[in-house]
């Protein structure tokens, strides 16, 4: 299938039990359902099983059939479509690890297909825990930041980075210097060009006040 040494090494690691298992019935039926339901082309089954080895170990009936099914329902399909960035997702349970993820953020009062327009833009969002990650980041966004959730809906990928390495450090320098930012802005940029924006706005502001003066 393609697989480095390298990688077959990491993921025997990680699952002795292939060492014992059956190729034709308990590996091949994975690899044609990769191939031929989520139809993956032939290049990218050795990316999905690198990027997630965890699928060698599902099984496909009671694990990843429902679970492609749901997120086919939900619009992974067409240009949205499960690539192997996004196969990690077969290994979720719908019931306790989708679905919950889905209702925390219907319940901040985003419509669901809004939520589902956000999640198929940022997939990585079915990835996150609501207790480590939603709520947190949530409570520190409505509270701390006064912000509003027509800007998660148009920048979901704020629950992908650090609330206390980048999110917090990043909006207290701007308090603290009276600017404001959209979250983008804030977070997609490295810690120089954040930096850089800082001391633009600060000289920007110094000029306005000298021509006041």
């Amino acid at each position: 299938m393609g697989l480095e040494l390298t990688a077959i090494g990491r993921i025997l690691d990680m699952y002795p039990q292939l060492l014992t298992a059956d190729p034709y019935f308990d590996i091949y039926p994975i690899f044609d359902f990769l191939l031929h339901t989520v139809k993956l082309p032939f290049p990218e089954i050795r990316k999905s099983i690198a990027r997630c080895p965890r699928i060698l170990v599902s099984d496909p009936e009671a694990q990843l059939k429902p679970t492609f099914e749901f997120l086919t329902e939900l619009g992974f399909v067409g240009p949205n479509k499960l690539t192997s960035q996004t196969t990690l997702l077969l290994v979720s349970s719908v019931e306790s690890t989708l679905v919950p993820k889905i209702e925390y953020l219907v319940g901040l009062g985003i419509e669901y297909d809004e939520v589902r327009n956000m999640v198929l833009r940022s997939p990585g969002l079915l990835t996150f825990s609501v207790e480590n990650n939603y709520r947190p980041k949530m409570e520190y966004f409505l509270k701390e930041m006064n912000g509003d959730l027509e800007e998660i809906k148009r920048f979901p990928q704020y629950f992908s980075f650090s609330l206390e390495r980048k999110i917090k450090p990043r909006h207290r320098l701007l308090v603290e210097h009276g600017f404001s930012m959209p979250l983008s802005e804030m977070l997609k940029v490295s810690d120089g060009e954040f930096n850089v924006q800082l001391i633009e706005k600060r000289l920007r502001m110094a000029e306005e006040r000298r021509q006041r003066w």
